[in-house]
């Protein structure tokens, strides 16, 4: 996908970008996109092993191929010392995408979110209040905080007041976090609530993953809630575009608050099942399935209204399923070796 820019694209201006999680998924991502516009990034990633550090080695090595990328391994929970990393006082746009991401992975070890998602998301927000150019600061919240609601999509002005995991209850907290900053100090800041991400160079611990992976494998798949659930699946070069769109367009006023929340997603749910299927068609196998019944945590359908975004900001994905997951099938069989292919992205 694509957003036309106009004479207003604030990229001309931009000249370094300060992207938190880069060794992550769309971390990864963004920084690449932002290298490829001839924007300098500084990477900072603490490379924990919630999935395997070689996957991120791996993304780490192709930015790294990029002269203006600068990489730092640090925790971003250590106030401290990322005030003092190098380069961080003169960023333009601060993209904070490090979190520990994973809803039933909170049911177990409920600490790390804290220091990650909670202290870490602080610490992001004092870094831009006490450097000299109080860059903008977009970071990713998620469309879990609409947690137990029922209607229909998805919107920003929809209560979230029923969060059913802790990831949940954090990414909320850190939109809070970041209102009352802005109301504090005038911190200008835009949360974009992501919608179930798939694409090449994903997650292991996402489902589209870990299926593919067990399909290949003659290994049965596990299916919640007997498969009726159903997601806004959103492709990873889409979510990219509104990223960068809202961290180098100016920012659309609203008020007197320097503070934007705004939904990345398809604005197309759909069916677990038909997932799978689409799935199946692009490994060329059919999938052993397991049902189960729903796990704690888990949601039964996800919807993104993206009216706002489209609005201020021309989002508007253009990658269906059908088109997404083969090529993430590609790339996966490259990546994996199953058969080895010359890895296209």
């Amino acid at each position: 996908m694509n957003i036309e820019t106009s004479s207003s694209d604030r990229s001309s201006k931009t000249e370094t970008v300060l992207v938190t999680g880069a060794a992550g998924f769309v971390g990864y991502s963004v920084s690449r996109a932002l290298l490829e516009r001839g924007i300098n990034v500084i990477g900072v990633d603490n490379l924990n092993d919630y999935y395997p550090v070689t996957l991120k080695q791996a993304r780490l090595d192709r930015l790294s191929a990029h002269a203006g990328f600068t990489f730092h391994c640090h925790d971003i929970s250590d106030h401290i010392g990322l005030l003092a990393l190098p380069g961080v006082n003169d960023v333009d746009v601060v993209i904070h995408l490090a979190a520990q991401a994973g809803v039933r992975y909170s049911l177990e070890n409920p600490f790390v979110y804290a220091a990650s998602n909670l202290v870490g998301h602080l610490s992001i927000l004092e870094l831009v209040r006490q450097t000299p150019k109080q860059p903008l600061l977009v970071y990713a919240s998620s469309s879990s905080v609409y947690g137990a609601n029922t209607k229909v999509p998805f919107s920003e002005s929809d209560a979230v007041n029923s969060p059913v995991s802790l990831y949940a209850a954090t990414k909320r907290a850190d939109e809070l976090m970041s209102e009352s900053y802005a109301r504090l100090y005038g911190l200008r800041q835009i949360g974009l609530r992501f919608f179930t991400v798939y694409g090449p160079w994903g997650r292991p611990d996402m489902a589209y993953w870990s299926f593919a992976e067990k399909i290949l494998a003659g290994e049965p798949i596990k299916v919640f809630n007997h498969g009726k659930l159903e997601r806004d699946f959103t492709y990873i070069d889409d979510v990219v575009a509104g990223v960068i769109a809202t961290a180098l367009q100016p920012m659309k006023p609203q008020g007197d608050v320097p503070h934007r929340i705004y939904n990345i997603g398809n604005n197309t749910p759909v069916q677990l099942m038909r997932f799978i299927e689409i799935l199946e068609q692009a490994i060329g196998k059919k999938a052993q399935i397991q049902f189960l019944p729903m796990q704690p945590g888990d949601v039964h359908s996800t919807y993104a209204d993206i009216s706002a975004i489209a609005a201020d900001y021309g989002f508007a994905p253009s990658t269906p399923l059908e088109t997404g997951i083969p090529i993430f099938v590609d790339w996966f069989r490259a990546y994996s070796g199953k058969p080895a292919k010359k890895l296209n992205r």
